[in-house]
């Protein structure tokens, strides 16, 4: 398996090293404890919490980004804009955030929150699964976009009609659509209905 920010271990402030952890939750998304990242999403998977922000430009297209080659989970697949999960005891706001930050180098603008989905998506090709309570984010992206090449390995700004023929074509994360649809209604009211979203 390569090593990612995402399987890496981080030094503590006492020159430990650290498991990544995320927060494990019950089906109302209350926290019920911590489990390793890696073996949170071994199946059959453990539910825990997650978030995706998706982000549109001033025409109304939204930011698609192709996840990096070296991932370990879904690599060189398009998803939404970002998505990721908050430490143990982090907002998942300010995790949207600061991942989005990290991954392209931007901030978010009028960021807002877009609901909740639950769901458990196998991906055959890494045998990983992800059972998450994902909460939503929509926003705008007003500046330069500057992508983590460790995260990122394209971007694209594509319109509805776009974005069905590169699904079409290409391959996305297992939980892209199941996302996007539950974003759609915030979606609709940051873009406006004339965009098609």
């Amino acid at each position: 398996m390569p090593i990612t920010p995402a399987t890496a271990t981080h030094s503590s402030s006492n020159g430990t090293a650290e498991a990544i952890l995320l927060e494990l939750v019950d089906e109302n998304g209350v926290t019920i404890g911590t489990a390793e990242k890696l073996a949170a999403h071994q199946p059959p998977g453990r539910l825990h919490r997650a978030f995706s922000v998706f982000l549109f430009d001033e025409y109304g297209r939204l930011l698609l980004q192709q996840r990096a080659l070296g991932k370990y989970h879904s690599p060189g697949v398009w998803s939404n804009t970002c998505c990721g999960h908050p430490y143990p005891g982090e907002a998942p706001f300010a995790a949207a955030a600061r991942r989005t930050h990290e991954e392209l180098g931007v901030s978010p603008s009028l960021l807002g929150e877009a609901g909740t989905v639950r769901y458990h998506h196998p991906d055959p090709a890494s045998g990983l699964v992800e059972q998450e309570y994902n909460h939503l984010f929509v926003g705008l992206v007003q500046a330069p976009l500057r992508p983590d090449p460790q995260e990122v390995h394209a971007t694209a700004f594509v319109t509805p009609d776009e974005l069905a023929a590169r699904h079409a074509k290409d391959a996305f994360s297992a939980w892209f659509m199941t996302v996007l649809d539950a974003a759609r209604p915030a979606i609709r009211e940051l873009t406006g209905p004339s965009e098609g979203w």
